[in-house]
């Protein structure tokens, strides 16, 4: 499975893959995190708003600063380049042309 994991990513090493999880694993937990007080900022709790529309909302807001935290986690860690192909695919795909 890591065989076909690094001819798909076209990574080198075992290692690099190990890279590239933990950069997943902290990035998703930070924006989840830090998705919380940008939501006490801007007013959107589940207390005053329909449930529906606050989930919507969050889930959003932690897409958006899931892909910054992304590039600076991966930065942190030597993998930008590759992380920058995965958030610039994920752009394409939501109509932005990087």
């Amino acid at each position: 499975m890591l065989e076909k994991l690094k001819i798909r990513w076209e990574i080198t090493s075992n290692f690099q893959i190990l890279k590239i999880f933990v950069v997943f694993g902290i990035t998703g937990s930070t924006a989840a995190w830090i998705s919380e007080p940008i939501c006490i900022f801007f007013g959107i709790n589940s207390e005053t708003m329909n449930g529906l529309i606050y989930w919507t909302l969050r889930i959003i807001l932690i897409t958006i600063v899931y892909q910054f935290i992304l590039l600076f986690v991966a930065y942190i860690f030597g993998e930008y380049k590759f992380f920058w192909k995965f958030v610039r695919k994920f752009l394409n795909r939501l109509g932005f042309n990087l």
